[in-house]
């Protein structure tokens, strides 16, 4: 079994720290059904287009999502649907 350093849990935990907010976790699961428009994530969250791109930031920073521009417009896309395993775990626990 591979000893894992401090490093690698510290990888690990931005991930979850960038995971843990509602938005985002909103954001994440409507980018696992397809490629979203930023226009279109501002009408699911509700929040303005600026607000919605401090969320997206912090989640391309920790690699969650990636972008690709088409005209003006951003579309973002889930890079490792895996992560919402970790929801859907969670999801069961009692509260």
């Amino acid at each position: 079994m591979k000893t894992r350093t401090k490093d690698y849990y510290v990888a690990q935990a931005a991930v979850i720290k960038a995971m843990g907010h509602p938005t985002r976790l909103l954001i994440l699961n409507s980018l696992k059904k397809k490629e979203t428009c930023v226009c279109e994530l501002r009408d699911l969250v509700g929040d303005d287009i600026s607000t919605i791109s401090k969320h997206l930031l912090v989640l391309r920073k920790a690699g969650l999502v990636a972008s690709r521009r088409e005209g003006n417009w951003l579309h973002y896309r889930l890079t490792c649907p895996c992560v919402l395993d970790f929801t859907g775990c969670i999801a069961g626990l009692k509260r």
